[in-house]
C-alpha cells in the first residue's frame, strides 16, 4: 500500500502538481497583487503590448490601472483553468488511484461490514467486491476531517467525519447509481474504519491526509473557476454548487447532492479583483444573465437524469399483462403420477440405453412428452404468489414471528404443481425471463428477472424485488440430475438469500430436490424430498424442515409429507407436521398448543397474488416465452414430432453460438447477471 502512494506522488509530480503547487494555488493576499503587477508590466513594456506602453503617457493613472487589472485577470483565469483541468483530469482517470484495499466499517447497527475501498484525490468510493461492480457509496473528502480513534479490538481504527455533523455522502454513484448496494446501514455524518495492521492503518491515514489536501485544492480552484463562469451580481452570496460545477467540465459519472454548496470567504485576493468584477458584470450583464438562466436549465436537466437521452427518445415502461392461464394441480398423489404410454414407453427404453446407473443426466437429451410448456426459469417464479407473506414478514417487529411468515411463505411455493409428471425447459444460455405480481393490500409490485447465467454446468440466477415493501431475494440454482435404475433425482443445487431492507437481516435457505421413480416398472411418480435450512444469522432464529419420500408400505397418508421445527439457537420454539400440499400443523412447546400453521384452502387459492407477464410482442428474442413458443405451442397440439424438431432447432443454435465462442475464445458473459470472484454468488447488475 506504501508503494501505492508513492506511484500516486509520482503520478502527481509527472501530471504538473509538484510543478504547479504555487500556479494551482490561488495567490495569497500580500503577494499575489506585486507578482501578478510585476508580470503584467513586464509585459506591457518589454512584451507584445508595446502600442499600450507607447501612449502611456496619454492615459490617464486610472485607465493605466484599469489595463494592468485586465491582463492579470486573464493570466489568473488561464492559471486557474489550467490547474483545475489538471485536477479534474485525475479524477476521472482510472489510473490515479491513491490507495486501494480492504477495510472493515462499522454500521449504524454497531456490527462490522468489510468493504473494498478506493481512494482518489476528494473522494473515496467504496464497493462490495474489488472488481468496483457494486457500488456501495461515494465520501466526500472536501467537507471531512480524520482522526485517529482508540479500539480495544485487533487493528487500527480511524475515523472519518464532517465537523458539523452534516452529510458526508454524495448521491450519485461513479456511473450514475441513484441508490447504493445493499449492506448494512451506515452512517451520515461519519465513518469508522478498522485495518487489518497498524501499519496499514497508518498508510490509509496518510494517504487519506494527501487526497484532503488535493480535496481542498480542488474545491477551491472548481470554486473561483465557477464564480468566473456562473456569476450573477456582485451582490450575490458566493455559494456555487459543486455537482454543476463538475456538470460544466464533463463529469459525467460524478455526481452530487445538490444540496451541498461551499463557501469561499477570501473569493477575491484583495479589493481591487473586486472592482474589476464589477466591471465585468456591468459590461456585460445582459450576457451573463442569458448564459446563467441557460446553464440553471441545464443543471435541472441534468439532475432529472444522469443518461444522455435522445432527446426525440422517450423512456417508455415496460407493458405488463395480467396472466389469463394457470394450471394447479390437485392435492395428494394423483396429480404427481401419470401412466405411460406404449409409444412413449418404447422412447424411454432408448432413452435407458443411453444411461447408467449414477450418471448426471444434465447432458441427456430428454423426449417432449415429459416435458412442461414452460421454462425453468419460468418454474422458478411459482414461489412468489404468496410474496404478500413476506411484506407481512417485513413490518413485523417479532423476530420470532417474523421466522414463522417466512417459512410459511417457504411452503408455500410447492403447491402449485402441473397436472402428471412434467419437466419444465432446460434453459438456453443467456435466456431470460421477467413477470411481476400486483400487492392489493399495499399497493406495490414485486418483480422477478432471472436469467440462464451458464449452460455447462446449467446455472440459473434470479431476482426478486420489493422496494415498497422492504424485502429482495436474490440466489442460483445449479440443476443437476441422477440416474439410479428405476429412478432419478433432479438436484437444486444452490441457496436463496432473502433481505429484509429495513432491518438488515438475511434468511439463507435451499431447496429440496425431486425425485421421479416408477420408470422400469410400477407408476411413474414424481414426489419431493431433502432436508432444508431457513437460517437468520443476526436473530439466531432458523427453521429446519424435511420433505420426506413415501414409504415403500405407506399409505397415501404418507404422500408429500413434511416434518420441521424452529429454533432460537439450540432451542426448539416449535415443531410442525403436515403434508406440503394440504395441511400444516404447528405446535409450540411453551405453551404446547397444536394450531393450523399452513393450508393451501380454496379461499387462499383465491387470494394469490395476481401475476403480470410482458406480452409476447414486447419481449425480446432470449425471453423465455417468446423463444420456446413454436415447442409450446406443439406440445399443446400434442404433436411431438414438431415439438422435437423444434427443440433440436433451438439446442442446435445454441451448440453452433458456443463453437463460435471457443473458436473466437471467447467467454460466454451475462447480460443482467454477474458474479462475485470471492463468493461466487450472482448478483443481479441493476438492483439499485
Amino acid at each position: 500500500m506504501e508503494a501505492l502512494a508513492i506511484k500516486y506522488s509520482e503520478g502527481l509530480e509527472a501530471s504538473g502538481f509538484d510543478r504547479g503547487k504555487e500556479d494551482s494555488l490561488p495567490p495569497k493576499e500580500d503577494s499575489s497583487h506585486s507578482i501578478s503587477k510585476s508580470k503584467s508590466e513586464s509585459k506591457l513594456y518589454n512584451g507584445s503590448d508595446k502600442d499600450v506602453s507607447s501612449s502611456g503617457n496619454k492615459l490617464t493613472k486610472k485607465e493605466s490601472l484599469k489595463v494592468q487589472l485586465g491582463v492579470q485577470k486573464k493570466n489568473y483565469r488561464e492559471e486557474k483553468k489550467r490547474a483545475t483541468k489538471e485536477l479534474l483530469s485525475t479524477i476521472t482517470d482510472p489510473s490515479v488511484i491513491v490507495m486501494a484495499d480492504w477495510l472493515k466499517i462499522r454500521g449504524t447497527l454497531k456490527s462490522w461490514t468489510k468493504l473494498w475501498c478506493v481512494l482518489k484525490p476528494g473522494v473515496l468510493l467504496i464497493y462490495k467486491t474489488h472488481k468496483n461492480g457494486q457500488w456501495v457509496g461515494t465520501v466526500l473528502l472536501n467537507a471531512c476531517e480524520l482522526i485517529e480513534r482508540p479500539s480495544k479490538k485487533d487493528g487500527f481504527c480511524f475515523k472519518l467525519f464532517h465537523p458539523l455533523e452534516q452529510s458526508i455522502w454524495a448521491v450519485k454513484g461513479p456511473k450514475g447509481e441513484a441508490v447504493g448496494s445493499i449492506t448494512q446501514p451506515l452512517p451520515g455524518s461519519h465513518l469508522i474504519f478498522r485495518a487489518t495492521s497498524e501499519s496499514d492503518g497508518r498508510c490509509w491515514m496518510d494517504a487519506l491526509e494527501l487526497a484532503l489536501k488535493c480535496s481542498g485544492l480542488l474545491k477551491r480552484t472548481m470554486i473561483r473557476e465557477g464564480k468566473e463562469e456562473l456569476a450573477s451580481t456582485a451582490g450575490e452570496s458566493s455559494q456555487i454548487n459543486f455537482y454543476s460545477l463538475l456538470r460544466a467540465h464533463n463529469m459525467q459519472g460524478f455526481q452530487f447532492n445538490d444540496s451541498d454548496q461551499f463557501k469561499d470567504p477570501d473569493l477575491y485576493s484583495d479589493k481591487s479583483d473586486r472592482e474589476g468584477e464589477q466591471d465585468h458584470e456591468e459590461s456585460d450583464v445582459e450576457g451573463l444573465g442569458k448564459s446563467e438562466e441557460s446553464d440553471s436549465d441545464t443543471s435541472e436537466r441534468q439532475d432529472d437524469s444522469y443518461i444522455d437521452l435522445d432527446p426525440n427518445e422517450a423512456l417508455r415502461e415496460t407493458p405488463y399483462l395480467e396472466q389469463s392461464h394457470e394450471e394447479l394441480g390437485e392435492a395428494g398423489e394423483a396429480s404427481q403420477t401419470e401412466t405411460v404410454s406404449e409409444e412413449n414407453k418404447s422412447l424411454i427404453w432408448t432413452l435407458l440405453k443411453q444411461v447408467r446407473p449414477g450418471m448426471d443426466l444434465s447432458k441427456v437429451v430428454l423426449p417432449t412428452f415429459i416435458l412442461e410448456p414452460r421454462s425453468f426459469l419460468d418454474k422458478l417464479s411459482d414461489y412468489y404468489y404468496h410474496a404478500d407473506f413476506l411484506s407481512e414478514a417485513a413490518v413485523e417487529e417479532n423476530a420470532y414471528n417474523r421466522m414463522k411468515k417466512v417459512v410459511k411463505w417457504y411452503i408455500s411455493g410447492f403447491y402449485k404443481k402441473p397436472q402428471g409428471l412434467k419437466k419444465p425447459y432446460n434453459p438456453i444460455i443467456g435466456e431470460t425471463y421477467r413477470c411481476m405480481w400486483l400487492h392489493s393490500k399495499t399497493n406495490s409490485k414485486t418483480f422477478y428477472m432471472s436469467e440462464q447465467v451458464s449452460h455447462h454446468p446449467p446455472v440459473s440466477a434470479f431476482y426478486v424485488s420489493n422496494r415498497k415493501d422492504g424485502f429482495c431475494l436474490s440466489g442460483s440454482i445449479l440443476a443437476k440430475s441422477k440416474f439410479y435404475g428405476n429412478s432419478l433425482s433432479a438436484i437444486l443445487d444452490g441457496e436463496a438469500r432473502l433481505t429484509f431492507l429495513n432491518r438488515g437481516e438475511d434468511y439463507v435457505m435451499n431447496m429440496p430436490y425431486a425425485h421421479c421413480k416408477g420408470i422400469l416398472y410400477g407408476t411413474l411418480t414424481l414426489e419431493l424430498a431433502g432436508q432444508i435450512t431457513i437460517a437468520c444469522e443476526k436473530t439466531g432464529y432458523s427453521a429446519q424442515l424435511e420433505f420426506k419420500l413415501k414409504p415403500f408400505l405407506g399409505n397415501n397418508d404418507s404422500v408429500n409429507q413434511v416434518s420441521g421445527k424452529i429454533k432460537l439457537g439450540k432451542e426448539v420454539l416449535a415443531t410442525l407436521e403436515g403434508h406440503w400440499d394440504s395441511e400444516i400443523f404447528i405446535n409450540d412447546k411453551k405453551t404446547g398448543v397444536v394450531d393450523t400453521f399452513w393450508n393451501p384452502t380454496a379461499e387462499l387459492r383465491q387470494s394469490r397474488l395476481t401475476r403480470c407477464t410482458v406480452p409476447p410482442e414486447d419481449q425480446g428474442d432470449y425471453e423465455s416465452e417468446r423463444l420456446w413458443q413454436h415447442v409450446t405451442r406443439a406440445i399443446n397440439n400434442k404433436d411431438q414430432t414438431e415439438a422435437t424438431n423444434e427443440k433440436f432447432i433451438l439446442e442446435e443454435a445454441q451448440r453452433k453460438s458456443t463453437r463460435e465462442r471457443k473458436a473466437k475464445c471467447e467467454d460466454w458473459a451475462p447480460g443482467l447477471f454477474e458474479q462475485d470472484p470471492v463468493t461466487g454468488e450472482w448478483h443481479y447488475r441493476y438492483a439499485e
